[in-house]
């Protein structure tokens, strides 16, 4: 793959923002993949194929566009009318995750710590706003240092299950309640498209900082390859134990509470680091598609933003992620399908330049 330390750096921080709450909570993952038994692998590669593939090439276009925000891309996949209608709807719903991963922090500090959900928001909040105020190549540095160390808890994690889990893997479509091809691809579909939106804005601007075309595309490969086992470990280990974890609200600290208390501390630690990741890259983004980053209209924007972040947390962890989620996948679908048109234009362009 031809990896350098920038590029490492890229795929780090695309993992760590497309990662988010519910994928290092298993509950994302239970609900897009475990649900539908083995057939949810093939959703897997699905879901793997859009980030990295489709990762890749909005870096390399960020780097063309030497991009502050996903506005000119979007302008370039779309056409200046209809990248409008899709910046518009791709902010509003960038802007509703950010405040649902800012309400699942408090409610991941009050079931693990038992800190008040209002504090425990506030507090991550907080955080946020002092990273904002950060320069940009911190900011990526700052996406990317956990993830090594949530990779290091998936592996470990999948491993114990891989001997202890209570379903065998040949048992497992007996066990969930929707074991249907078409349902498995559909929804691992529908979940790249989603974690693909949750990511674009970030993956752009990453791209437009990278110091070249290769590095930033090779740099989104490496991180949508890393999201693709990842995601397939969370999803074998919740199958291992379905049966015990099915009603589970934080799946993963189940299984790493069975293995170890300790393990399960340290987990809740790194999934509130992983909500950080997604929360600062949002609203990084969210805030460098209105304002110039840094300058005084930003420092603004950004304390107005927070705030109303905050005031909208109230409205509760569960009922945020019923109602965005879905929505957000199609919306993630949309421009991966754009981008690929794009590209066979383009590859077809080049041919007849040669021809």
């Amino acid at each position: 793959m031809g990896l350098n330390k920038e590029a490492i750096k890229i795929g780090f921080a695309y993992v760590g923002i497309v990662v988010g709450a519910g994928f290092s909570t298993g509950q994302e993952v239970k609900q897009f993949f475990s649900d539908y038994g083995l057939w949810s692998y093939i959703g897997v590669i699905i879901s793997g194929v859009i980030l990295s593939f489709i990762g890749r090439q909005c870096a390399k276009i960020g780097v063309a566009f030497d991009a502050q925000n996903h506005e000119s891309t979007l302008s370039y996949v779309f056409g200046k009318k209809f990248s409008k209608i899709f910046d518009y709807i791709l902010v509003f719903f960038l802007f509703g995750i950010a405040v649902t991963m800012i309400a699942g922090a408090g409610s991941t500090l009050h079931q693990s710590y038992g800190v008040p959900i209002w504090l425990g928001s506030l507090a991550m909040t907080v955080v946020i706003y002092l990273s904002l105020i950060m320069d940009f190549n911190k900011i990526v540095r700052a996406l990317g240092v956990v993830t090594p160390f949530l990779i290091i808890m998936v592996v470990i994690i999948a491993a114990v299950y891989l001997f202890k889990g209570d379903v065998p893997l040949n048992h497992v479509n007996s066990v969930v309640p929707k074991a249907n091809p078409w349902l498995g691809i559909l929804r691992g579909t529908l979940y790249g498209g989603l974690a693909f939106a949750v990511g674009f804005s970030t993956i752009v601007v990453i791209g437009g900082d990278a110091s070249r075309r290769g590095v930033a595309g090779r740099g989104a490969l490496f991180g949508g390859v890393i999201y693709t086992i990842l995601l397939g470990l969370i999803n074998f280990a919740v199958q291992s134990e379905y049966p015990h974890i099915k009603d589970a609200s934080i799946p993963t600290i189940t299984l790493a509470d069975d293995v170890h208390p300790v393990l399960g501390i340290i987990l809740s630690i790194i999934m509130l680091a992983v909500m950080y990741n997604t929360i600062l890259g949002l609203l990084y983004s969210f805030a460098a598609r209105f304002t110039e980053p840094y300058s005084k209209k930003y420092h603004i924007f950004i304390v107005i933003m927070l705030i109303v972040a905050y005031i909208c947390t109230f409205v509760g962890f569960e009922d945020l992620i019923n109602t965005l989620y879905n929505f957000m996948g199609f919306v993630g679908l949309a421009i991966v399908v754009a981008v690929i048109i794009k590209y066979v234009i383009r590859k077809r362009q080049d041919e007849d330049h040669i021809a």
